[in-house]
């Protein structure tokens, strides 16, 4: 019987060892939780019950050239009520108020909204949806309501500003502003300025620390941020909304009269460079037409007869012919290597090569090439390098498209390359390449890169200045020049554009009818592509301007340049100088009047003085308060609705860092 007691005891010293090692390694453990690696789970806690989240910074604007809104960026606010916060009493004492007020603002019946909060009050819903998509002002009436004026930690209130991208002026110059329609891998849908510039008008994110309130429900922790946002900066572009409004309307208008595929339309003002206006259109599947593609960019192409100009400056600089050198048209048609190049009017005899341009003879125009320069293609070859047609130009937009000029000892290269290349065929280049090289000739030899983006603000403040960059400081020679300019300004007066000449305004340039898929073995994928680029007024040029319009229905039996894309450019050229705003002429406008110039003076001393210090806001409505108070760097809350009745900092007092100011609105 002693034996077996003995036994048990050995037993329960073992199992209270056993236990006593147990606690000993639970205290151990807890100890090493708590000192050792407190730090590391307590992070891991916060990590999943806080957060810091970003707040999206308002884009800068981007604004015409005459200070018009191309696009610009509106907070929308999403609200939502924290029914676990308010305290019982105040949350019963303000709950019908609330309602009130909401239905007042927001149109649903007042007993909608109490049965709503009540509700959510009931179920501890964290996270009910009050209102999204308001506006400013409407966010801020809503701030000021009953319980929600009491702020987050004690009234609820949940807000989520969302800055919301919009167009003023609508689609018109879509392709060239850019745009923010998302694509699935959320990378912004637009090769536009917007794309361009965004390291300037994206500004910088901010943070916000939230408190997880449920299963994908976050509230803000505190009223504030933990970083504010930083807004992006402004962006001026050289467009023109008058111009740019001619030119979209009159390329739609003949769009839709040929029924043609799509086209383009730019211009650009002669000294500078800066793009005016561009627009860029495609027809849909139910025939309207919208900015599809960015044409003028984009789309490298034969050019046709206006790269003819290319031909002709080209002898006149190498003095191998002169606007009076006699060719021999052949009657319209001429065979280089079993290939016919043909005029578009045939019966043509000898004719001077001034006029083989004005009329766009291709056999004139090959002619003076190929007989020149078939022996060293290479020299021909060398003033289309120079002149910068056989590259980019260089654009901050995306997606500008690579020239195609064939060279000696290229794969591309054949005989019939330098003669095809006379007329406008076995090459590609872009309409603004085109548009570029004719406006040098306009700009008294000068080419100047094509500009769209003048200048980046920040207010009133220039951070950066784009000026004109010029490409090549003389195309040609001032002889060669002065006699291309009287050659081109008599394609309209007396060649083939002589349906757009008008005595009163005087215009210059060169029509093209291109056939693209030229060659092809079936001829299925031929269409014409009409074109006209010029300048205006011819005498003293202050614009450039191209059109292309591509696939006219040749059921109107008329697809040449001068029909198709000519009056497009007389409509867009004679609108501009006659359908101008007027400006009247204001007399005596430097004399001073000695009461303005002492006011004047008074408030420049005044506001120097008052720089650093709060200013008197009394009286002024809450958003001019709040914008002048921002623009000082001081933190802005408001109370009610209306103009400002007091401030909660006085007047002519220094602003410290990080200040806060309350106002109370009427």
């Amino acid at each position: 019987m002693a034996v077996e007691d003995k036994h048990i005891s050995y037993r329960i010293y073992l199992v209270a060892f056993a236990m006593f090692l147990m606690a000993v390694a639970i205290v151990f453990k807890l100890t090493n939780i708590q000192w050792v690696q407190g730090d590391f789970y307590r992070n891991k806690a916060k990590e999943k019950t806080v957060k810091e989240f970003e707040i999206k910074a308002n884009k800068g604007n981007i604004y015409s050239s005459d200070g018009s809104l191309l696009a610009t960026s509106i907070p929308n606010y999403e609200i939502r009520f924290d029914a676990f916060v308010p305290k019982s009493e105040l949350f019963q004492s303000t709950v019908d108020s609330l309602a009130d007020s909401l239905a007042y603002l927001l149109g649903k019946p007042s007993n909608y909204y109490e049965r709503a909060l009540r509700k959510a009050r009931a179920t501890n819903n964290r996270y009910f949806l009050i209102a999204r998509g308001l506006s400013y002002t409407d966010y801020v009436k809503i701030k000021g309501f009953p319980l929600f004026k009491e702020g987050a930690n004690k009234g609820g209130i949940i807000v989520k500003p969302e800055p919301v991208r919009e167009y003023p002026i609508g689609r018109i110059a879509e392709r060239t502003i850019g745009y923010e329609r998302m694509k699935p891998d959320s990378t912004p849908d637009g090769k536009g300025i917007e794309w361009a510039y965004r390291k300037y008008l994206n500004g910088k994110d901010g943070k916000i620390l939230k408190q997880k309130i449920a299963k994908g429900q976050w509230k803000p922790i505190r009223d504030f941020n933990e970083i504010d946002p930083i807004d992006g900066y402004d962006v001026i572009s050289t467009i023109d909304v008058f111009i740019q409004d001619i030119a979209h309307h009159a390329l739609l208008k003949q769009l839709e009269e040929y029924e043609a595929e799509h086209g383009c339309v730019v211009v650009m003002e002669t000294k500078t460079g800066h793009i005016k206006a561009i627009s860029n259109l495609g027809r849909l599947s139910d025939g309207t037409y919208n900015e599809t593609l960015n044409y003028a960019i984009t789309e490298a192409h034969d050019p046709g007869s206006t790269f003819k100009l290319v031909d002709l400056m080209s002898v006149l600089e190498d003095k191998v012919a002169d606007t009076s050198t006699v060719f021999d048209a052949r009657g319209g048609v001429i065979t280089y290597f079993g290939k016919n190049v043909v005029d578009s009017h045939k019966g043509m005899g000898r004719v001077s090569l001034g006029h083989g341009f004005e009329v766009s003879s291709n056999t004139v125009m090959v002619q003076s090439v190929y007989n020149n320069y078939k022996n060293n293609p290479s020299k021909f070859i060398k003033h289309i390098e120079d002149w910068g047609l056989d590259k980019k130009i260089g654009l901050e937009l995306k997606g500008e498209a690579t020239p195609i000029i064939p060279k000696p000892g290229q794969a591309r290269w054949s005989k019939i390359s330098l003669p095809w290349m006379a007329f406008g065929y076995g090459i590609t280049i872009t309409p603004m390449q085109t548009l570029t090289f004719y406006n040098s000739v306009a700009n008294n030899g000068v080419m100047v890169k094509p500009q769209l983006v003048s200048e980046i603000k920040k207010w009133n403040t220039t951070i950066k200045k784009f000026d004109t960059q010029v490409m090549n400081p003389r195309v040609c020679s001032p002889e060669t020049l002065k006699k291309v300019r009287a050659i081109l300004e008599n394609v309209v007066k007396r060649g083939t554009a002589k349906s757009l000449y008008t005595k009163e305004f005087p215009m210059a340039g060169k029509t093209g009818t291109a056939q693209m898929g030229y060659g092809s073995k079936t001829g299925s994928g031929m269409y014409y592509a009409s074109s006209f680029v010029g300048y205006f007024p011819a005498n003293k040029p202050q614009y450039t301007c191209i059109v292309m319009v591509h696939r006219p229905n040749t059921a109107h039996n008329n697809y040449y340049g001068a029909d198709v894309a000519g009056p497009v450019f007389k409509r867009i050229a004679q609108k501009i100088f006659t359908d101008a705003p007027s400006t009247n002429t204001i007399r005596k406008i430097d004399r001073k009047i000695p009461k303005q110039e002492s006011d004047y003076a008074s408030y420049t001393t005044y506001s120097h003085k008052r720089e650093n210090t709060i200013p008197n806001v009394k009286g002024m409505s809450g958003m001019d308060a709040i914008a002048l108070l921002e623009n000082l760097g001081i933190r802005v809350k408001i109370k009610g609705l209306g103009k400002v009745k007091k401030q909660s900092l006085q007047a002519g007092q220094n602003i410290a860092k990080n200040t806060t100011i309350v106002l109370e609105l009427s």
